[in-house]
């Protein structure tokens, strides 16, 4: 028993190279790949000179991949450790920026950590998955669906969604509560708890708008209709969708597009960063970046698949998915197909915040690919 024992733990501590070789290399040349884009584009809405937002990303981009590297190497076992601490923690970063948070354009979202301006709920988006995977992953199957085990499970998500809307960010809030959501799917939840919850929000969504903000208000009249203040409120998605259309089929060339050059779209280097980059290279480089992220989420996926921990396996799966969502929602919302919600590109947008969220995330991904022999008890 003892030999059984101690060879099975020989064979969880793996040697440097055994790490190396267990790397999933597809999945780390994509994100190489999709970091050398998001530098380019970048690059171009500095007006093609290596200006603030450029040198910043580059440094950002280099920084928080080798972190993404280093994480790799740490056992998934930690991870599934640090899942309620990680949790506390960010909770406790939420609290700390409703207190003392920096305030800028109306929102106290930010937090002075003397090193960094850090927007915990970015970070949010990752760790509360990593804290339902710990929590789902010692349950037995049927007690997945007791009505201790939801409400339990919707108290961990609408917890820090309430500390991100009185920020005010609802579209941040919004996305961290997809994020619980998406493991709770993969956890075993009944399906009809989603469709009856679903049904419920339709129903109480008049009363919801009663409740928003005016700017919040506003957003949803100018994504019903954006030519009721083509000069004001709908002017950002006019000119997002001028310049996207207008790319065509091979888009207007590096460092050509006249929309972002000549200033008549906003925020080009952060949520609407997929319009500039679609302008200059067309539906064509824009179905390349689209496969770029279709390969990473379906490595991620198989990386999931491959493991025998649970917990992995639901990181993996549900860490996939939000990538998947905040993808989808960034590009409708560039497109007119959904309001306006502040939602990056990941990777692409600029945002120290976002990128080292979501580099955490790969990190771990690729920890769980790495140790993929590892059994959590």
């Amino acid at each position: 028993m003892y030999i059984y024992q101690h060879s099975r733990l020989k064979t969880n501590r793996l040697s440097f190279f055994q790490k190396f070789r267990n790397f999933d290399y597809i999945l780390l040349f994509c994100i190489i790949i999709l970091g050398f884009i998001s530098l380019i584009t970048m690059y171009s809405t500095d007006g093609g000179q290596a200006l603030f937002h450029t040198k910043s990303h580059f440094t950002k981009l280099i920084v928080f991949t080798i972190m993404m590297l280093i994480i790799s190497f740490i056992n998934i076992k930690y991870w599934f450790a640090l899942g309620y601490l990680s949790y506390l923690m960010v909770i406790g970063l939420l609290v700390g920026t409703y207190l003392f948070g920096i305030t800028s354009s109306g929102s106290q979202r930010w937090i002075n950590l003397y090193f960094i301006n850090l927007q915990p709920s970015e970070l949010m988006k990752v760790f509360i998955i990593l804290c339902l995977a710990k929590y789902f992953h010692r349950m037995k199957l049927e007690n997945v669906n007791s009505i201790y085990t939801i409400l339990t499970s919707l108290i961990i998500i609408m917890l820090p969604m309430g500390l991100v809307i009185v920020q005010p960010d609802l579209g941040t809030s919004l996305l961290i509560g997809i994020s619980g959501i998406a493991v709770l799917w993969f956890a075993g939840v009944n399906h009809k708890y989603f469709i009856y919850t679903m049904l419920g929000f339709v129903i109480s969504l008049p009363f919801i708008i009663a409740f928003l903000k005016p700017y919040q208000k506003l957003r949803v009249l100018t994504f019903l209709n954006p030519d009721r203040d083509p000069l004001g409120a709908g002017y950002q998605i006019i000119q997002s969708k001028i310049a996207v259309g207008s790319g065509g089929i091979f888009g207007k060339g590096f460092l050509k597009g006249t929309q972002s050059y000549l200033e008549f779209l906003p925020e080009k280097h952060t949520d609407f960063i997929f319009t500039l980059f679609s302008e200059e290279f067309g539906f064509v480089g824009s179905a390349i970046l689209l496969i770029i992220y279709a390969i990473i989420i379906y490595r991620i996926v198989v990386i999931g698949a491959s493991c025998r921990s649970y917990f992995a396996k639901i990181f993996c799966y549900s860490f996939g998915a939000a990538i998947f969502v905040f993808i989808t929602i960034n590009m409708s919302m560039v497109l007119g197909l959904l309001p306006i919600v502040g939602s990056p590109l990941p990777i692409m947008s600029y945002g120290g915040s976002s990128m080292l969220a979501t580099m955490i995330g790969f990190g771990i991904v690729m920890s769980a690919r790495v140790h993929n022999q590892q059994l959590i008890a």
